[in-house]
């Protein structure tokens, strides 16, 4: 007899149907699977009869050839393990037809006959949202992390034989709707731009970035607080949208990383390490999954030392920070993640680090300096918006016991002016000052007549590129909507013409 069971796929964050057809004939005994098959999904034929077996169903000696449709497309992993052992369970004339051909059946199998987790039943929940007419079944301990989707019909059993006596006699199956809550939020870290002594000109850039999600270089000495800076931006940002927490959220469920969360409510923060290899960045292996550069999406991606990361996972930055994506290219497949973050890089002025120290004396020469300092490639330096010189903190400053101003005061100026963007570009699929297109530039960036001249004299005479001069009007707008200014006048121009140090290396001379 033959059966099929609906099932899905995951490529990239979507998914794709797949259906599970399960044919069981009279022959010498044998289990195959085929439709492309990696190892992974091959090795179900093993899990798949022991678990039957081990759940006290006689499996006849017969031979059982499972179709994984459309035949073209790969399949991977343990994902179909549930569909395949429900497909032969319903060949077997042991569930009625009826009760499977309006379920999306998804899971790996226990040898025991335990329903595993899987990755991507995010992603699986989300692409059936609005499909009343189809109900998904996953293992239990999914249930958690589909609970936050509305308009899909989700249960969830802990075993294969939970799973047929509701399909056989009807008993009930927790369901995603039992869960009081739909979102559990992270729980805020100690850290406070409070605690920053002196630094007040790199905290004011550091709240500008944060406001029109602006990526920012933060360069100085050992020990002047790049770091301690870097750390603290994300107490600084409000809590994602739904539609921003459902994207992030299905990212990390491909990744395996959601665990038993519910939705990423906060904006990821991903600080990477100088060893990170550029696969570990861009994500791929024989299974792509995504690297830090999609785990960053909605965030904030911190390099610290950034001269010391390899020069192909820098460069590897390039594409994500232009198109907010990241493409990833294998012999016999293509998968784009959403790769649109906000970076944060921290470095020293040269390999000793006191180049541009007031005090103490630098000991590189000039080759030196210049050497360390090309290994952030010019293409890639350009792309980011803001420049900053953080100076050595003095000692009165440090012994000072007033406190700074608190992040839960800066994020609401944030807040505010990512609300005036929201506005401006609910038309756009842009959402931040750091994205306006270029054509959209003198639209939107209505300046002064003399700001215009001020603009004009930086470029003769710091030798501004294009790409630069419209990320000054993109900065000099998000300082512009901080202060509540619709049109940009001579100290938003002059403060961003400010954020571009590097344009000039003026301490290099």
């Amino acid at each position: 007899m033959l059966a099929k069971i609906e099932s899905r796929a995951i490529y990239g964050i979507s998914a794709y149907r797949i259906d599970v057809e399960v044919d069981i004939t009279r022959g010498i005994p044998n289990f195959s699977i085929v439709g492309l098959p990696d190892t992974g999904c091959r090795e179900s034929s093993k899990r798949v009869i022991t678990a039957l077996r081990n759940s006290g169903y006689d499996l006849p000696s017969m031979r059982i050839t499972v179709n994984l449709a459309p035949a073209y497309v790969r399949k991977e992993g343990s994902i179909y393990d549930v569909a395949i052992a429900l497909g032969i369970l319903t060949a077997m004339k042991k569930i009625d037809c009826d009760s499977v051909k309006d379920k999306v059946v998804c899971g790996e199998l226990s040898l025991d006959g335990t329903m595993q987790p899987v990755r991507g039943a995010l992603c699986i929940a989300d692409g059936l949202r609005g499909q009343k007419d189809k109900e998904m079944i996953v293992p239990f301990d999914n249930l958690i992390e589909v609970s936050a989707i509305k308009g899909v019909r989700i249960s969830g059993a802990r075993t294969l034989n939970e799973l047929a006596a509701y399909l056989v006699e009807g008993r009930s199956l927790p369901d995603a709707g039992s869960l009081k809550e739909n979102t559990r939020r992270c729980a805020e870290k100690s850290l406070d731009f409070s605690e920053i002594k002196g630094n007040g000109c790199a905290k004011r850039a550091i709240e500008v970035a944060a406001a029109g999600a602006h990526n920012i270089i933060l360069i100085g000495p050992p020990g002047v607080g790049k770091t301690m800076l870097g750390k603290r931006l994300p107490t600084i940002l409000d809590e994602l949208s739904m539609d921003e927490s459902i994207e992030t959220s299905k990212i990390y469920s491909v990744a395996g990383m959601l665990g038993k969360r519910r939705l990423i409510r906060r904006p990821p923060f991903r600080i990477l390490h100088q060893t990170i290899s550029g696969a570990g960045a861009v994500g791929g292996g024989s299974i792509i999954r995504p690297g830090e550069i999609s785990l960053s999406h909605n965030g904030v991606m911190f390099l610290d030392e950034t001269a010391e990361f390899r020069r192909d996972v820098l460069e590897s930055l390039r594409q994500p920070l232009e198109e907010g994506l990241i493409r990833l290219r294998r012999a016999n497949m293509s998968v784009t993640y959403p790769a649109e973050f906000m970076l944060v890089a921290a470095m020293n002025p040269c390999p000793c680090g006191f180049l541009t120290h007031p005090e103490k004396t630098c000991s590189c020469t000039p080759p030196q300096v210049q050497k360390y300092l090309s290994k952030i490639s010019g293409p890639l330096l350009d792309r980011i918006d803001m420049h900053i010189e953080v100076q050595p903190v003095r000692y009165e400053q440090m012994r000072e016991k007033r406190a700074g101003e608190a992040s839960q005061v800066i994020r609401e100026r944030v807040k505010k002016a990512r609300a005036l963007q929201a506005r401006r570009y609910s038309r756009h699929k842009f959402r931040f000052n750091a994205k306006l297109p270029h054509r959209f530039i003198n639209e939107v960036c209505s300046i002064t007549d003399e700001a215009a001249d001020l603009l004009k004299k930086a470029m003769v005479e710091l030798f501004i590129s294009a790409r630069a001069y419209d990320k000054i009007l993109r900065v000099a707008r998000t300082i512009a909507d901080l202060d509540g200014r619709l049109i940009i006048g001579v100290d938003e121009i002059s403060e961003a013409v400010g954020y571009r140090s590097l344009d000039t290396k003026s301490w290099l001379m």
